[in-house]
């Protein structure tokens, strides 16, 4: 917002000084406002911008330095293995809530900006959301998620994943999903049609046996090749319900909260879903 006000009032004052001081023509002093107010925008753009790419990296310096400590206890625990299972996923769990909570702190120095950038609220919704998911705050995501901005797959697949949770009808949630595989180039639609057909499976599977999820896989590999996806896609096709998965795609499917991992090991390290 004053951003906007300052370069029309650089604007109108390189008119001015054209114009009157200058003894431009109409013509060529409205050009020079024109610039004026162009420069303006984006030199006062650029220094906001890297404001706060640098206020964000202090953010996702945060997250790294936490989860690579939280690794280490984790990776100590399979030396000396921690009494119990439950007691060391709360651990993690807890240790997760305090980095991931810093963060948040930093994330509303943002607001700061407000005056500055419009968009700076969606921004920090956005970032809100994500980090609240890592630490299974769904009473901030719910709050902040009407704000957020889904621009790129995984936080399209978590919104996904949100309504699913809530209960929120196919039919929107299929809205969802096609605005955002819509703009995707080919094989970026993975994680959105894993979750879509996912979602499909565990609605209408007992229904349709796993009719809709297959026809959904086979529009989605029009726009893939991933193995993930054949495979469920043939398992569908052969009728094997049950060895429909989505493991295989790691971190990015299980930071989505819809299934818990397979404990092959002692315990796993938490999953970010943070961007």
């Amino acid at each position: 917002m004053i951003t906007m006000i300052f370069a029309i009032a650089v604007g109108g004052g390189s008119f001015a000084a054209a114009y009157y001081a200058g003894g431009w023509g109409t013509g060529w002093s409205i050009f020079a406002g024109v610039v004026g107010f162009g420069v303006c925008q984006g030199v006062v753009g650029v220094l906001l911008q890297r404001r706060i790419k640098r206020e964000m990296e202090v953010v996702q310096s945060i997250i790294v330095n936490g989860q690579k400590k939280l690794q280490e206890k984790i990776n100590r625990w399979y030396v000396r293995p921690p009494g119990s299972m439950k007691a060391a996923q709360k651990e993690i769990l807890d240790d997760t809530k305090v980095f991931v909570r810093a963060a948040l702190e930093e994330v509303e120095k943002l607001s700061k900006y407000r005056w500055l950038i419009p968009m700076i609220d969606r921004q920090k919704a956005t970032a809100k959301m994500q980090l609240s998911w890592m630490i299974k705050d769904f009473k901030t995501v719910d709050e902040v998620m009407p704000k957020a901005l889904f621009l790129e797959p995984t936080s399209i697949a978590m919104k996904m994943a949100r309504m699913y949770m809530t209960e929120v009808p196919t039919e929107q949630i299929e809205k969802v999903y096609r605005k955002g595989v819509r703009r995707l180039r080919y094989n970026q639609n993975v994680i959105l049609a894993a979750t879509w057909s996912w979602i499909l499976l565990k609605r209408n599977g007992d229904k349709d046996e796993g009719a809709s999820a297959f026809a959904a896989l086979t529009e989605a590999l029009k726009s893939s090749d991933n193995e993930i996806l054949k495979r469920n896609h043939e398992c569908l096709m052969n009728k094997r319900l049950a060895h429909f998965t989505n493991s295989g795609l790691g971190d990015q499917w299980y930071s989505l909260l819809l299934e818990e991992p397979r404990q092959n090991a002692h315990v796993s390290r938490p999953r970010s879903s943070y961007r």
